[in-house]
């Protein structure tokens, strides 16, 4: 086959997929749209210059860690190395929703996904815990990838010029690598997962459960090694027909999404099953949504395309170049008995190694954090507890449906409940927010059970948490564990002095 002959082929097949284009833009446009409306509510109370982890702080800290500003926009690029402030958080923020936004309604190009990668990427890098999670660099990747499938200017929903085809077999190469780095994780990891038996605990200890959640984990033990068995052949067996013919491509795709849509409806993970499944969408040419989408899309696609252009199918095949060696690590990653999962490689994150619950908690601990206006500490004081937005708490409370909107503070407090609070120094941040009625702080919150005078004491206990069994009328049922951390006020002399060496004591 010439050069001509191979280019002709290349550009003839992109022609199958203008469809399949059109679905993975819409849903990226949705997967962005949430994102961004995350950043607004949360960014300025989490890393705000009066946020609980000061993101002109840690841009500081990187300056002096890489020596230069330099060195340290290389290695952590960031729009925000031009400047930051709770302004330039809100506004970067909402100009991101916009254009997501308009994404989802239809109108892309490579432009606008340059510019939406290249938003998030920054925000992503100043983002610290609160965005350390495997779907923020699956997102980078993912919409790095969406550029190369778009004409350059063309906005329209149904551009005339067909996508790359590369572009469509890399979308199946990210989507081949995120579940088989998530099955082997788990085959690695613990021993539940070779044994049928993590599912036993999963609904009630995965971070943030929902209303189904409970049924699920009272559900009989057959039923969920039956499931856990076929997380295993869904992660590891189905993602090699994503490379197969069309009909074995279709039933995988069928497979990966369906997997995702129960994983949706099982749990509250963020928007991370939304996101994967737009990698799965590329195992669908438009033979395929010919049959399920409305014909008022599909006769869109009667008219025959022009080919991408030549110069558009050469990038493609850079962009391929590019991203097989950055696959490298990787996979040798994915590949090696000590493999780790959500890491990334290169600055820009383009190629990462994914994977999820590779240990799974068989109890579940949970924060609570309780106030008092008493202005001395008896066997009577009355402690008034902080409700958060969508982790467990009162056991009368039902969980929430809140995904794919994802309540980062939530989160986090899931892993610290896990740990202790040397490890989570944030957490004395926020108590002395709490302590001052602080807006921000409180805003990520469902309730304060202080709206006069702030509360002259904090403390956070520990409690065991487990489902109640359906029909019972509170949700959980729960025990206390013991102290998470002593009753502190403003006045805690070792308190501030923690503060004070973190640089967060004037921070109000």
């Amino acid at each position: 086959m010439t050069n001509t002959e191979l280019w002709q082929k290349l550009a003839r097949g992109g022609a199958e997929y203008r469809l399949t284009r059109f679905v993975i833009l819409r849903l990226l446009g949705f997967v962005y749209a949430i994102a961004f409306l995350v950043a607004i509510n949360q960014l300025v109370p989490l890393i705000g210059h009066h946020g609980l982890t000061p993101a002109d702080q840690y841009l500081e800290l990187l300056r002096t860690h890489f020596g230069s500003s330099n060195a340290a926009a290389f290695n952590v690029p960031t729009l925000f190395w031009f400047g930051i402030s709770d302004r330039a958080l809100l506004v970067f923020s909402w100009i991101g929703f916009g254009l997501a936004l308009a994404v989802l309604a239809g109108y892309a190009n490579a432009i606008v996904l340059a510019v939406l990668w290249a938003m998030y990427m920054s925000i992503v890098h100043i983002g610290q815990i609160w965005y350390g999670y495997g779907w923020e660099t699956q997102t980078l990747e993912t919409g790095f990838l969406a550029i190369f499938l778009c004409p350059l200017l063309d906005l329209r929903p149904f551009p005339k010029t067909a996508p790359p085809l590369l572009v469509i077999w890399l979308f199946r190469w990210l989507g081949f690598r995120i579940m088989l780095g998530a099955g082997l994780i788990k085959l690695r990891g613990d021993p539940c997962w070779r044994d049928l038996t993590c599912l036993y605990y999963h609904y009630e200890t995965q971070p943030i459960p929902n209303p189904i959640s409970r049924y699920l984990h009272f559900a009989p033990h057959w039923f969920q090694k039956v499931g856990t068995a076929w997380n295993h052949f869904v992660e590891l067996i189905v993602p090699w027909f994503s490379f197969g013919r069309r009909r074995a491509r279709h039933f995988a795709g069928i497979f990966l999404v369906s997997f995702q849509l129960f994983l949706i409806i099982s749990g509250n993970l963020s928007f991370l099953n939304y996101l994967t499944i737009i990698p799965f969408l590329a195992c669908f040419d438009d033979s395929f949504w010919r049959r399920v989408l409305p014909r008022v899309l599909t006769r869109r696609m009667d008219e025959p395309p022009a080919p991408a252009p030549r110069f558009q199918l050469q990038i493609a095949a850079a962009l391929a170049c590019v991203i097989a060696y950055l696959s490298i690590t990787p996979v040798t990653n994915m590949i090696s008995n000590r493999q780790v999962m959500n890491e990334s490689f290169d600055p820009l994150d383009l190629v990462n190694t994914y994977g999820a619950f590779g240990a799974v908690g068989k109890e579940r601990d949970e924060i609570i954090f309780e106030g008092t206006s008493d202005a001395v500490i008896t066997a009577s004081t009355r402690w008034k507890e902080y409700e958060f937005k969508a982790k467990p708490g009162d056991p009368n409370r039902r969980p929430p449906f809140i995904a794919p909107y994802q309540p980062r503070i939530d989160w986090q407090m899931w892993f610290a409940a896990m740990s202790s609070p040397a490890e989570y120094p944030w957490t004395l941040h926020f108590v002395w927010r709490l302590l001052h009625n602080d807006a921000g702080t409180l805003s990520l919150l469902a309730n304060n059970p202080f709206p006069g005078p702030p509360p002259r004491f904090i403390r956070a206990r520990l409690y065991r948490y487990r489902f109640a069994p359906p029909g019972n009328p509170a949700w959980w049922k729960r025990e206390p564990v013991g102290e998470w951390l002593p009753p502190l006020s403003v006045d805690s002399e070792g308190f501030r002095e923690l503060l004070r060496e973190m640089q967060w004591l004037d921070q109000l």
